[in-house]
């Protein structure tokens, strides 16, 4: 096929002029690493009609390199990165020149790979910091621009070094600092706004001790844009090119841009600080990630580690795991009740197991497997068993739930009080299915009700010696995650509140002292029912058709709820369980004393009341409650035990 290089470019024209086109076509740009931006630098600077590269990189397309980096797929698996991208460069534009440095920029053929270069696009590893330093050096001696563009969560930084300024060693100071000390301050004076961590969501994730640490494809991207649009003003001598202390951060998560200027680089007081505080907060980062399998699983294994992120009370995970066959488990359950004030009868508990048992179905359909799962019979009620057969089905597909189940959470804090859409209540009802119907709680009216009778039940929930005993066993203190409770910082207080409620769970005395003299529960109330009641979107009540009475009944109510609770994960809605007005009014229906304070009945009764207003005369067929809406995220929550601990001979 005849190429044409004005035809191939001119859609160029127009942003630059036909005279400025043949100017780039005479252009030569070196790029130093073809991995994660470098490749892309490549492709980009192609297609803007650049006429000839030097490239340098030693490495071959691996695995890893499939969620970010240009050239990287099945077929390259193996290849001279080097390689695969010069051939990708040559199907853009046959014409063009290309030298391959295919052992890297080294010492030995540093002049040869700058000698007619006019500009230097930087897309070295980020930890390859002798490599980085040698290069830019040369361009400041040879008075070649440099460039250099950092991808940073979902955005990119870019700094430019131009002949007769600052220096690359001037603004970053990393000449014979150790390996950890140069990678903070690269990525600090890279990135002095620091945009892109606050949404970090995995910090095990990053070790620059090990040198790893995330990056994503659409920071790639947006690095070669910026990178190549400065090569551009350079080589064309167009436009203001800002050159460091100043810098240019754009983040696309966050929809922010931030213009950086650090006289004196990192030897700047403020940057100086700032190093400071990211050295304390990298040495505070998890050394691990938790849901990393240690060793490889099983199918049933794998399953079981998906299906184990099921929702229970208190995160007491009332299951253990015993593996039969490669075919077959039981999963077997127990209840709280006789030492948990919240697990009426079990019920809670029954609850929780169905959730895990949805768990299980949907995680099976991922191997294309049926779940069969049936009651053992002459269990007792407390300590139920559930035999579970994996069988083969070409019929069966993966769950569009499943990628849901572990990040799944309790989001305790306010949530946006936008109403729910048309579309989003109506697949929250289908998920439910037909045996259950939605009774929805929405408008400020509503909600104000709903707060009222929050405030009711917390009435009791924090003045009782037998919740009191939960909550001292179950509350993490210190903690942001724990694998079998729950973290303080989930709880939803403020820290000042926090630091008394922690004081005062000291001990009973100490709780009913606070209460009488110290109105111990208003802010306790107010920061975990009130305005929460009121901040968010509406609140639901799940209502079986047929009063359920048995095990079965409450764990096939377990397994609607979770189907629930996942769609509005799926949708992007934060949702919070509600079941103490439930659970006081079961004790109040069924008559059971439940507390030895002689007043917590009548308040039961007076708070049953209340919940039969506002739903109506079906509470005894209410098997759940909550409140829903939109809003970020829980930046803390309970985790789950390991599998291996959940699973018995």
């Amino acid at each position: 096929m005849f190429f044409s290089y004005h035809d191939a470019f001119s859609r160029n024209l127009g942003w630059v002029t036909r005279h400025e086109q043949e100017i780039l076509r005479t252009k030569r740009v070196a790029i130093a690493g073809l991995g994660g931006v470098g490749g892309s630098h490549l492709l980009t600077l192609a297609r803007l009609g650049i006429g000839a590269f030097h490239i340098a990189d030693f490495d071959t397309f691996d695995i890893a390199n499939f969620n970010r980096q240009a050239g990287a797929t099945t077929a390259s698996l193996g290849r001279r990165k080097a390689d695969v991208l010069a051939e990708m460069a040559r199907n853009i534009n046959p014409e063009l020149e290309i030298k391959v440095f295919r052992q890297g920029v080294t010492g030995e053929n540093l002049d040869e790979f700058l000698a007619g270069v006019d500009v230097y696009v930087d897309g070295l590893d980020f930890f390859a910091f002798a490599a980085r330093q040698a290069v830019f050096a040369a361009c400041g001696e040879k008075g070649i621009p440099a460039v250099t563009a950092a991808p940073l969560g979902m955005g990119a930084a870019i700094l430019n070094f131009l002949p007769g300024q600052m220096t690359f060693e001037e603004y970053f100071r990393v000449q014979g600092q150790p390996e950890e000390e140069q990678a903070i301050r690269f990525l600090l004076g890279l990135s002095p706004a620091m945009l892109q961590m606050s949404y970090l969501v995995d910090k095990s994730r990053v070790n620059l001790a090990e040198k790893r640490g995330p990056s994503t494809v659409m920071a790639c991207q947006l690095c070669a844009g910026l990178a190549a649009t400065e090569a551009m003003k350079l080589l064309l001598h167009r436009g203001k090119v800002r050159a460091a202390p100043w810098g240019l951060h754009f983040d696309a998560h966050r929809g922010k841009l931030a213009y950086t200027w650090r006289p004196w680089g990192n030897a700047n007081p403020l940057q100086r600080l700032g190093l400071a505080i990211a050295r304390r907060r990298l040495a505070a980062m998890p050394a691990f990630a938790p849901d990393i399998p240690k060793k490889p699983f099983t199918v049933i294994e794998q399953i079981l580690d998906v299906a184990r992120w099921a929702p229970s009370g208190d995160n007491t995970q009332v299951w253990r795991f015993e593996i039969l066959d490669q075919h077959r488990i039981a999963v077997h359950g127990f209840d709280t009740r006789e030492h948990c004030i919240y697990d009426v009868n079990g019920r809670p508990s029954q609850i929780a197991l169905g959730t895990l048992l949805e768990n299980i179905r949907i995680a099976a359909s991922a191997h294309g497997l049926r779940a069969e799962i049936a009651r053992r019979g002459g269990e007792p009620d407390d300590k139920p068993v559930f035999d579970v057969e994996f069988i083969p089905d070409s019929t069966v597909q993966p769950d569009p739930l499943l990628p849901y189940i572990p990040i799944r959470s309790v989001q305790r804090r306010p949530m946006r009080m936008r109403p729910l859409l048309k579309h989003e209540k109506t697949a929250l009802e289908s998920a439910a299915g037909d045996a259950y119907r939605i009774v929805w709680l929405e408008g400020f009216a509503r909600k104000l009700d709903v707060a009222a009778l929050m405030s009711r039940a917390a009435e009791l929930r924090l003045t009782l010696p037998e919740a009191y005993r939960v909550h001292r066993d179950v509350i993490e203190w210190n903690a942001s995650f724990s694998e079998d409770r729950v973290p303080d910082q989930a709880i939803g207080l403020d820290k000042l509140t926090l630091r008394l409620m922690r004081w005062a769970m000291q001990s009973w005395a100490r709780v009913a002292f606070f209460n009488a003299y110290l109105a111990g529960t208003m802010m306790p109330k107010l920061q975990l029912d009130f305005v929460p009641a009121v901040a968010c979107a509406a609140h639901f009540v799940l209502i079986a058709r047929e009063r359920p009475e048995s095990v079965d009944d409450y764990v096939a109510a377990g397994r609607a709820m979770q189907r629930f609770w996942l769609t509005a994960t799926r949708l992007g809605l934060q949702l919070q369980p509600e079941m103490t007005p439930l659970i006081f009014s079961a004790y109040a229906r069924e008559r059971i004393q439940f507390s030895e304070k002689p007043d917590s009945f009548g308040k039961a009764r007076r708070l049953s009341t209340r919940l039969a207003r506002l739903i109506g005369k079906d509470t005894e067929n209410a098997v759940f409650m909550g409140r829903i809406g939109a809003g970020r995220a829980a930046t803390a929550r309970s985790l789950r035990l390991p599998l291996e601990r959940l699973k018995v001979e």
